[in-house]
């Protein structure tokens, strides 16, 4: 007759079974006490940054017919007492508006302060340098001493006029840093923006822009007028569908900077 007792396992299983639940016991003791001990959710994934409110609105207006409206004015010039702190907070109120960063502005607003001083009859609003810099170079990685990099340097637009000396071709020019000049006109209209003695960079937010501004308030236009604006800027690049890009970026930074 056959054994029916039912037979115990082997005690190498039992130690095994013991050992998983204890494992599974402590898993649960770790889960309530950390969740006694932490009881704040985990922090929320951070929220998405807000959709840019800034655009530049195409605009084709006619040659002569209207000049961009003129920008929140950059404050007064002082030559003979620091006015840097004036100026950084115009421009970090300024980027606020426009999405310019304020480094790039800072430098555009001192090219305004600067004209103002030297040719009040030419009425240079920052705001067109701001649009030649976003027909030119939209994006710009600016470092603390005003310098782009990389070097902007754009194909070649010409016989070479410079041997070289700036673009580093012998054969061609180019056109030259967030402005875009092409060595000619640089070399006619270039100065160093902070006095140190140094030749002018085109490649240097600063001297471009203080360059940009002397080559517009070259010719003694008013640039606060229609005609005299077009004028300068057709003087500038004798393109139009060019000088509409720039009418259309420099109107909407204005009038985003003045914008409650």
């Amino acid at each position: 007759m056959a054994d029916t007792t039912q037979a115990s396992p082997p005690r190498r299983y039992v130690s095994r079974i013991a050992l998983s639940l204890g494992l599974v016991l402590t898993g649960i003791v770790l889960v309530v006490t950390i969740g006694v001990r932490n009881p704040d959710p985990a922090p929320a994934a951070p929220a998405a940054p807000a959709p840019s409110s800034f655009s530049v609105q195409p605009q084709r207006p006619q040659s002569g017919a209207q000049a961009p409206r003129a920008g929140l004015a950059a404050p007064p010039d002082r030559p003979t007492e620091s006015d840097q702190a004036e100026l950084d907070a115009w421009a970090t109120r300024v980027a606020g508006k426009t999405e310019l960063s304020a480094r790039v502005l800072a430098a555009y607003g001192r090219a305004e302060m600067w004209m103002r001083r030297q040719k009040p009859a030419c009425h240079l609003s920052w705001a067109t340098l701001a649009g030649i810099g976003h027909q030119s170079s939209p994006a710009l990685a600016v470092g603390a001493t005003g310098v782009v990099t990389p070097a902007i340097v754009s194909g070649p637009v010409g016989p070479d006029t410079d041997a070289g000396k700036l673009d580093g071709d012998r054969k061609a020019d180019h056109e030259l840093g967030p402005l875009r000049f092409q060595p000619a006109a640089w070399k006619k209209y270039a100065e160093r923006a902070n006095g140190d003695g140094k030749p002018a960079d085109p490649q240097n937010i600063d001297d471009a822009a203080f360059t940009a501004a002397r080559y517009l308030c070259s010719g003694g236009d008013d640039l606060g007028t229609p005609e005299g604006w077009w004028r300068s800027m057709l003087f500038y690049n004798a393109s139009v569908d060019y000088v509409q890009s720039v009418f259309s970026a420099a109107d909407s930074y204005a009038a985003a900077s003045v914008a409650l």
